[in-house]
């Protein structure tokens, strides 16, 4: 099924050049603590994979020490992660640049969240699916795996396997299913929801192990 859209790329991309000016003092505040918490640029930039699988490079404030980024996937407790890279990524500022790809047109507000070029299977007809539409900052799906460095922490062993064999997939269901009842109105509702899990107010109930574990076990019964 096509996707619905949802809110126009216009208004997202005034919405996002707003957001930047707004919080220009918060983020200028949050680059002088990544440049004197660490050694390193304050920027850091990684190639995901975007709309009909073109490529991008997408920004964050670096919360990890340079030449330790290569594994993609973080857990909880991660000693990679700097001092303040660990606030950063628990209140979510990490992510403020990306604004900035949302006004260049490489992401948009409400979107499947972009991955790296090594999880993504241009061939598998889900991932096609997924890529129809641009990703996202936020998400349904982002909300509710919003614990997921201490899941992946949680399950132990290899955490790239966790993610690629039982997360990955879950998220792909949950892009998928999202696109069939997207509209305006269910983005603004994603973003509003957004907006109170910063504060600590949650709309949408976490995703636990046990429910990663149990999808995943049906999952491998399908393909029987």
């Amino acid at each position: 099924m096509a996707p619905t859209g949802g809110i126009p790329r216009p208004v997202e991309a005034l919405k996002a050049a707003v957001g930047l000016v707004a919080l220009a003092p918060l983020m200028a505040l949050i680059a002088a603590a990544v440049a004197l918490g660490s050694r390193g640029p304050v920027l850091y930039r990684q190639t995901r994979v975007g709309s009909l699988g073109r490529p991008f490079i997408m920004l964050k404030f670096r919360t990890m020490r340079v030449n330790d980024e290569n594994l993609q996937v973080t857990a909880s407790g991660d000693d990679r992660v700097t001092g303040v890279g660990r606030v950063l990524r628990k209140l979510k500022l990490d992510e403020l640049p990306e604004l900035w790809n949302v006004v260049r047109g490489d992401l948009s507000l409400v979107g499947p969240r972009p991955e790296v070029p090594r999880y993504v299977d241009l061939e598998d007809p889900l991932w096609q699916q997924v890529l129809r539409e641009r990703p996202g900052i936020t998400h349904p799906v982002t909300l509710r795996l919003a614990g997921e460095e201490g899941l992946i922490e949680a399950a132990g062993g290899d955490p790239e396997q966790f993610y690629v064999k039982e997360l990955l997939p879950i998220k792909l269901k949950g892009y998928v299913d999202y696109q069939k009842v997207r509209g305006f109105w269910t983005d603004v509702t994603v973003l509003s929801a957004t907006a109170s899990a910063l504060v600590g107010w949650r709309w949408y109930s976490p995703v636990s192990l046990e429910e990663v574990r149990a999808a995943g076990g049906a999952s491998d019964g399908e393909h029987d």
